[in-house]
């Protein structure tokens, strides 16, 4: 019996690819595995320094712009209430109604065109004068609008009815002819408009139109409005720029205001009283 020839090792090409493969995976795997763990700790140690100067140094000081903001002053108690002026206002030589010592003066700037001088006077006059009998002393002085074609004619011819002394009844007739002295076609009323209210009060009608005719009494009309332009503001406004204006013992109000805004001013200061 021959011998047997020796045994080769005939491993199979497939066992050879397949330890090939595993070794060359393993390998690779070997490398990646180290690459990535190089990786990690490289981004771990990027992480801290990042942190470090991020959180963990003192930041460096940065320019902060402050703007100082001067603590609010305490506003002024005239801002927030009405600073009043004491008006003193002559009536001496002017026409006035009532006792001389009265206790309340009242001085009206007013115009006899003016509809909201008319109201008052139809409204809130005789009931104010009724309402404190003897205590108020009402003083009349003119201011006639330039815009009232009529103002300045009736205002003349009112103190020329004084000279006669029939001011305050000139004065009522003059409000109360309001339809033709403040008509609506804008006419102006010649003399003997003024001379006819003369004669139905039973005055001298020679001696009114006379009067007016020779413009006695505008220089006086001028002089009440001249003066009304002397008088200091309050709060801004002219003492007077409009009718009908009214001087309460000093106090300024302005408008056709009923009775009961008079009667607070009035009582306010007849309680004042010593």
């Amino acid at each position: 019996m021959r011998p047997m020839p020796p045994k080769k090792n005939t491993l199979r090409a497939d066992e050879h690819y397949d330890q090939a493969v595993i070794r060359e995976e393993d390998t690779v795997t070997f490398k990646t595995s180290h690459f990535y763990a190089v990786l990690v700790l490289f981004a771990f140690a990027i992480g801290i320094l990042v942190g470090y100067f991020a959180w963990g140094r003192t930041p460096a000081a940065v320019p902060v712009v402050v703007t100082q903001v001067a603590a609010p002053q305490p506003q002024a108690a005239a801002t927030s209430v009405p600073e009043q002026v004491q008006y003193s206002i002559p009536v001496e030589g002017f026409p006035s109604i009532g006792p001389d010592d009265a206790p309340i003066t009242i001085v009206e700037f007013s115009d006899y065109q003016c509809p909201y001088c008319t109201r008052w006077h139809e409204q809130t006059y005789q009931q104010l004068m009724d309402a404190y009998p003897g205590k108020i002393r009402f003083v009349y002085r003119n201011y006639p609008l330039s815009f009232h074609q009529n103002a300045m004619l009736s205002a003349q011819a009112a103190l020329c009815a004084g000279d006669q002394n029939q001011y305050w009844a000139y004065h009522d007739k003059l409000f109360a002819e309001k339809a033709l002295i403040n008509n609506a076609e804008g006419t102006t009323l010649e003399i003997a408009s003024y001379v006819k209210f003369a004669g139905e009060l039973g005055l001298d009608t020679g001696a009114l139109e006379t009067c007016l005719s020779s413009e006695k009494h505008k220089d006086a009309v001028q002089a009440d409005m001249d003066f009304a332009g002397t008088l200091p503001a309050e709060n801004g406004e002219p003492a007077v720029s409009g009718t009908p204006t009214f001087f309460i013992n000093g106090r300024r109000l302005v408008g056709a205001y009923p009775l009961a805004s008079f009667k607070q001013i009035i009582d306010a200061q007849l309680a004042a009283l010593p």
